[in-house]
């Protein structure tokens, strides 16, 4: 099953205006997603919505001065990725220091 798909119906608004319909999503990736990809400069419109409660799918639509909406899409989710990684990165730094400094303590 794809886990990302567009919105039927869509294909006439031209390549730069999309919404994008995300398999077993929700407002987590929906809310990280409108963060990143709104303070793009391109982008003139990013929002998102989960339809229905028992239905577990994200519609993002973007609309862009420019570049193809899956464009922005592929980079917003890089651009995601990127800061999910960093994050991972200093919270094991943290931890670690966090255990070194307990185990001070204890000594």
């Amino acid at each position: 099953m794809d886990t990302i798909s567009e919105l039927a119906g869509d294909e006439h608004s031209g390549d730069k205006s999309r919404t994008f319909v995300f398999n077993d999503e929700n407002h987590t990736l929906g809310n990280c997603l409108v963060s990143i990809i709104t303070n793009y400069e391109d982008v003139m419109f990013c929002g998102y919505t989960v339809p229905h409660p028992a239905e577990q799918k994200m519609h993002l639509r973007i609309q862009t001065s420019g570049p193809r909406a899956i464009d922005v899409l592929q980079r917003g989710l890089k651009d995601l990725e990127k800061l999910c990684d960093e994050t991972t990165s200093k919270f094991k730094v943290a931890m670690k220091e966090y255990k070194n400094k307990n185990l001070e303590d204890i000594d």
